[in-house]
């Protein structure tokens, strides 16, 4: 399992609001109602129900799927600008008269020079692969269903946590109960640590101070 960076995918709907609290606890089975309901019919979809064609995917509430996280974005940008003007003026002096030998060719010629030069450029790439297994933890009329779990890795010099949560197609599962992140629809993907190796990735808190009050 490979983490290169940190990935955070948001519904652009949430640009510029305050991010929600999204729950990643695990979503159990609920027992099927005893009896049956008097409505007459023998077949009732309440106790819990998946065709024989779905085979082993996740089909109803406190299933599992595992999902396997293939984020990769890329991005590049970069502008360039030149301008530049000359200009200069001369007047000749008059050789005769009474200004001859006062007013010499320097005293009335000018010239200016104007330049500018701009560049600048961008890039950003973020990556994240690995595996992680969620319950279903709703499921709505259409056939989609709503995943959420996490993972949390204690590791020597810190903890690890991996939290997804999204919409998915039960046709985009595959026979072995897996699909891709790139298939989770509204999908919220969070990839934190803490610990000594996290805290030594970030500014002290007086240096941060320093760097918002900072004009350059």
């Amino acid at each position: 399992m490979l983490f290169s960076s940190a990935v955070l995918i948001s519904s652009p709907a949430l640009a510029g609001k305050k991010k929600e609290p999204v729950d990643y606890t695990p979503t159990y089975s609920q027992p099927a109602p005893e009896g049956v309901a008097p409505n007459g019919g023998i077949f009732q979809a309440a106790n819990g129900y998946a065709p024989l064609t779905s085979g082993a995917r996740a089909a109803m509430v406190g299933d599992i799927i595992t999902i396997q996280l293939v984020e990769s974005t890329q991005a590049s940008k970069s502008n360039a600008a030149n301008m530049g003007r000359d200009g200069s003026i001369g007047l000749t002096p008059p050789s005769t008269g009474p200004l001859s030998g006062i007013i010499s060719a320097t005293d009335i010629a000018s010239s200016g020079t104007q330049t500018f030069k701009g560049t600048g450029a961008a890039s950003q790439s973020n990556s994240l692969n690995g595996e992680i297994t969620v319950t279903v933890a709703k499921l709505f009329p259409n056939g989609t269903m709503l995943v959420r779990g996490q993972k949390a890795l204690t590791l020597n010099r810190g903890d690890e946590f991996i939290q997804i949560a999204g919409l998915v197609r039960q046709a985009d599962i595959t026979p072995d109960n897996k699909i891709l992140s790139t298939r989770v629809a509204d999908a919220k993907i969070t990839y934190t640590g803490k610990g000594e190796i996290a805290r030594a990735s970030r500014q002290g808190w007086l240096q941060r101070f320093f760097s918002m009050l900072s004009p350059f």
